[in-house]
């Protein structure tokens, strides 16, 4: 065991308070999306590696390093795969419509590959070559996380919509298609935006470092803190004091009494797993300058994301907060003070509190 200088404890404090921050706005979500729909979603982290990509590309086309022309390719392309289906759906069925357009798909792709060595699969999924941006703002940073929230946030839609839906309670279902969209997020990330390790730079005016007493305070980490905070409180009025917050409350407590007096709560079920991802999509932009963006990072930050919320029990936004304070502390200063022990100090008191209490220091049984 390695004893610590106060100076070091409170640097360590800040340190694990502000990556406190980042797992509460990972695990926030991945809590709210349980708790409203028993849905443990295992592609979670994979949401927030892809915010963290999406908010990479959006610095390099404000600051003229990419080209915007790809993606409103990639969009005329989407919609004209939309409307094309719909057309031969109607008329020849959908069965036939499927095998239509993918016979066409495979055609374009052979004729396209032969006379200009060109993959017509690319007009769907282009690669954004990217670099490194060091001048990043605030402005830019808050633009970033909109686009990267609704991106995200339209995506959840689409996932829980077209796939998680259809096998109502069947967890087992459920928990292999989010690992296979985990799989598919995180290797559409490596295809289209390549293998190296983007660490940005932290955005003006937090860029600065505050030095007291000889301790050092990085203001970004303070920035993160505020996020969490603000994103927080948001939740916690939206949850108690607004009118969408009875109706999830009311589809939780009591999902056919709640259909009974006319809440749609296929509707509800989509717009909590839509703001459980974009959830995660601000903790990978906000993050993007304390993790850095590379591939694998979403299966690294997985598990921490998951002991919160067994720690602090799963569905409650007071256990994600209590839960992410005792895994931040917990992996700053056992890395610290337990360099060989660090899994075994977070999560040897994990399967204490299980023992104890199965659903965690939060959770309803």
């Amino acid at each position: 065991m390695v004893s610590l200088p106060i100076a070091n404890v409170i640097e360590l404090s800040y340190s694990s308070l502000s990556y406190a921050s980042l797992l509460f706005l990972l695990a926030s979500g991945l809590s709210l999306i349980f708790g409203v729909m028993r849905i443990v979603n295992l592609a979670h982290a994979a949401f927030f590696l892809f915010a963290g990509y999406i908010g990479l590309e959006f610095y390099n086309i404000i600051y003229g390093a990419a080209s915007i022309m790809p993606r409103l390719i990639q969009l005329a392309a989407w919609a004209a795969l939309y409307f094309a289906w719909r057309g031969l759906a109607r008329a020849a069925g959908e069965g036939r419509a499927a095998l239509g357009l993918l016979g066409a798909y495979i055609i374009a792709e052979i004729v396209t590959s032969a006379a200009w060595d060109y993959r017509f699969f690319e007009l769907f999924f282009p690669v954004i070559k990217v670099q490194k941006i060091d001048q990043v703002n605030f402005f830019a940073l808050s633009a970033a996380i909109a686009v990267a929230v609704i991106m995200v946030g339209l995506g959840g839609m689409l996932i829980e919509r077209f796939f998680l839906r259809h096998f109502g309670k069947d967890t087992l279902a459920q928990v292999l298609v989010t690992i296979g969209f985990a799989f598919i997020l995180q290797d559409g990330s490596l295809y289209t935006w390549g293998g190296d390790n983007f660490m940005f730079e932290a955005p003006w005016p937090f860029n600065k470092t505050l030095i007291i007493a000889g301790m050092s305070f990085p203001q970004y980490r303070l920035f993160m803190i505020m996020v969490a905070i603000i994103v927080g409180l948001a939740l916690l009025f939206g949850i108690e004091r607004t009118r969408l917050g009875a109706i999830m409350r009311a589809t939780v407590d009591d999902p056919e009494m709640a259909r009974g007096i006319g809440i749609n709560t296929n509707i509800v079920s989509m717009s909590i797993f839509a703001i459980g991802a974009l959830l995660a999509a601000i903790g990978g932009v906000v993050g993007g300058a304390f993790f850095g963006v590379y591939p694998g990072l979403d299966f690294e930050i997985l598990p921490y994301a998951f002991a919160v919320v067994i720690i602090g029990g799963l569905g409650s936004l007071t256990g994600a907060v209590v839960g992410s304070l005792v895994v931040g502390f917990m992996e700053n200063f056992g890395t610290a003070l337990f360099p060989e022990l660090a899994y075994f100090a977070l999560f040897a008191p994990m399967a204490i509190i299980l023992a104890v209490k199965p659903t965690g220091l939060f959770g309803k049984g």
